[in-house]
C-alpha cells in the first residue's frame, strides 16, 4: 500500500536540517548571501512573501533551481506555507547535490511576522 503525504513528510523530516522560526528570521535578517527559497505556488507568493525571497514552486524545483543557484554549497533556506513542501524540496535538493540547505518547518504567517 502506498504511503500518505503526511507519512512521506515525516520520513523526510529526519533526512533534512530543520530550523526554528527564530533561527530562520535571524538568518534572513543577517546573512547577506542566504538564498531564501519560497516553494509555494505563484498565487501564494503574490499574496505575501518574505522580502528578498525567490519563488520557485515545488513542482518546478528540479527545472528551475539552477537559475537561482548553480553552485552546490551556498546557504539556502526553504519555506512554504506550513513546511511539507519545503521538506520535500530540501530532500530533492540534497539528492541533486546541494549541501547547505535548511528548512523552516512552520507556519508562513509566523515567519513573515518574525521578519518584519
Amino acid at each position: 500500500m502506498p504511503i500518505e503525504f503526511t507519512e512521506l513528510i515525516a520520513s523526510h523530516r529526519n533526512e533534512v536540517t530543520l530550523c526554528s522560526g527564530e533561527a530562520a528570521a535571524s538568518r534572513i535578517g543577517n546573512e547577506v548571501d542566504l538564498i531564501v527559497l519560497d516553494v509555494r505556488e505563484p498565487a501564494e507568493f503574490a499574496a505575501g512573501s518574505i522580502t528578498g525571497a525567490v519563488n520557485v514552486p515545488r513542482g518546478f524545483l528540479e527545472f528551475k533551481i539552477a537559475e537561482v543557484c548553480s553552485a552546490p554549497d551556498p546557504p539556502i533556506l526553504i519555506h512554504c506555507k506550513s513546511g511539507g513542501r519545503a521538506v520535500l524540496a530540501a530532500k530533492t535538493l540534497a539528492d541533486m547535490g546541494y549541501t547547505n540547505v535548511e528548512v523552516y518547518f512552520g507556519a508562513f504567517e509566523d515567519l513573515l511576522a518574525a521578519t518584519r
